[in-house]
């Protein structure tokens, strides 16, 4: 089976494919994901070790069940780790994410090394299965949209703080605001000071994202507009732009293009 790792700035997301009905009659099927803090400072071993103690939660042996890694690393230290990882402990086909990588895309950006695997792996999932024009909002660490063109190339995108930092930065900020449980209010017009912050920031990001893509779309025409990342599913639905919800988008495109890498 193919385990495939996502390591953003916070956190990483990992995922288990196996045979089964997949999307697009892949014949794979995401079977397990797990969602940990990302540590910079771990080791190629305690990498190792995180992968058999969550294999153990589902009573899992990570030797036995995985054949294969696909790995997007916007962590430049953990990238080196997970590659030291699969070399010294599992020895099974690899394929990380970065320049020389086949992704089946034509990446149009001035410089395509400066884009993140990430965005690599969410564009080429996206267009899999969505087709172009797309435009996918990644809610992780920051708020990233990709754009894909018809004819599948990824032409660009937009960047911006994500909603846990810029939360982060008013509260460290602004003496007076509390801390408050990120949940969407009762009413956009709020009548105390947690469910103001609250407001501002559903609704606040969710009016962000219809902006941005009102403007995108205005230069290469009606999207699709694809949501993932840890905050998509609290995001997403209050937006009026997103079309649909993929929260392990990345993942996915990870496993295609492992499949577009491996002999």
């Amino acid at each position: 089976m193919l385990l495939a790792v996502d390591v953003g700035n916070t956190q990483t997301v990992l995922g288990l494919f196996g045979p089964g009905d997949g999307p697009a009659g892949s014949g794979t099927e995401l079977l397990h994901t797990w969602r940990v803090a990302t540590m910079a400072s771990r080791t190629a071993d305690e990498l190792a070790l995180q992968l058999v103690e969550l294999f153990g939660l589902h009573g899992l042996d990570v030797r036995e069940e995985v054949t294969g890694l696909a790995v997007a690393s916007v962590v430049p230290r953990l990238r080196a780790a997970m590659r030291e990882m699969a070399e010294s402990w599992y020895r099974v086909p690899t394929v990380i994410v970065e320049p020389g990588i086949k992704t089946g895309m034509p990446i149009l950006y001035d410089n395509p090394r400066e884009v993140g695997a990430d965005r690599i792996a969410d564009a080429v999932a996206a267009f899999d299965r969505y087709g172009g024009p797309t435009i996918v909002v990644d809610f992780g660490t920051a708020t990233t949209f990709e754009v894909v063109s018809a004819n599948g190339e990824y032409l660009g995108g937009v960047i911006l703080p994500g909603v846990e930092i810029s939360l982060e930065a008013l509260f460290s900020r602004a003496a007076l605001l509390p801390r408050v449980e990120l949940v969407e209010p009762t009413n956009v017009l709020a009548k105390n000071t947690v469910e103001s912050v609250q407001s501002g920031a559903i609704y606040g990001f969710a009016a962000q994202v219809d902006g941005l893509c009102r403007r995108l779309e205005g230069e290469v025409g009606p999207a699709t507009v694809v949501a993932t990342g840890g905050l998509a599913g609290l995001i997403a639905p209050v937006t009026e732009a997103v079309d649909h919800l993929e929260p392990w988008l990345t993942l996915e495109g990870l496993r295609i293009i492992f499949g577009r890498n491996r002999p």
